[in-house]
């Protein structure tokens, strides 16, 4: 709140720890990530995913995203990470999800059908302490119906999203900045990769 620069904003201690709790007990949250505003769970619980299908109106063909907080979580949840994706890491300008050939431990339901799954290293202060104090990765997926316009704020996100999860996040509320989705990567184990978005 004190600078147009996203890393210096503070979070308040109290909010990251109720987003946690409501996480660790199966529900579903509302938060800022390093993109746009999330609908986020724990990854590695189906029926937490369950809700965020349902309340997206999502067919769960479609698979979601994953935030991670750092490159040892993120060796944690994916078999094989390729030397090619910690460059395209490295490299990138802007948050950029990679889709990895196999994760371990996720929720079945984030797999998409060739069993890939998109991972982000997120570089949000607030994203990264979720992970950290939930030792798991999160779902990340926009906080809008399937179908609908990604919003670009929090203002933007419809009152059924809104009243739909279980804890909506505080911090950056009031942030007005327009803020767009990630690059999307698939790469796959011999280190081919396709940019997606």
């Amino acid at each position: 709140m004190i600078s147009e620069n996203q890393t210096t904003l503070i979070y308040d201690r109290k909010d990251l720890d109720l987003a946690v709790d409501t996480i660790r007990k199966g529900g579903i949250i509302l938060y800022p990530t390093d993109t746009v505003w999330g609908i986020g769970c724990d990854a590695t619980n189906p029926e937490a995913v369950d809700k965020i299908f349902k309340l997206k109106k999502r067919a769960d063909a479609k698979s979601m995203l994953m935030l991670v907080g750092s490159e040892y979580q993120l060796e944690q949840w994916v078999e094989n990470v390729p030397d090619v994706a910690w460059q395209l890491i490295e490299a990138a300008v802007k948050p950029t999800t990679i889709i990895y050939d196999h994760p371990i431990g996720i929720a079945n339901t984030l797999l998409a059908a060739d069993g890939s799954a998109g991972f982000r290293l997120t570089q949000d202060a607030f994203c990264k302490a979720i992970c950290a104090k939930l030792r798991k990765p999160i779902v990340s997926t926009s906080a809008n119906i399937s179908g609908e316009k990604t919003p670009a704020s929090f203002m933007e996100i419809s009152p059924e999203i809104i009243n739909g999860v279980d804890y909506v996040v505080q911090f950056r509320r009031n942030d007005k900045r327009k803020s767009k989705p990630s690059n999307i990567i698939k790469i796959s184990d011999s280190g081919i990769f396709k940019i997606i978005r």
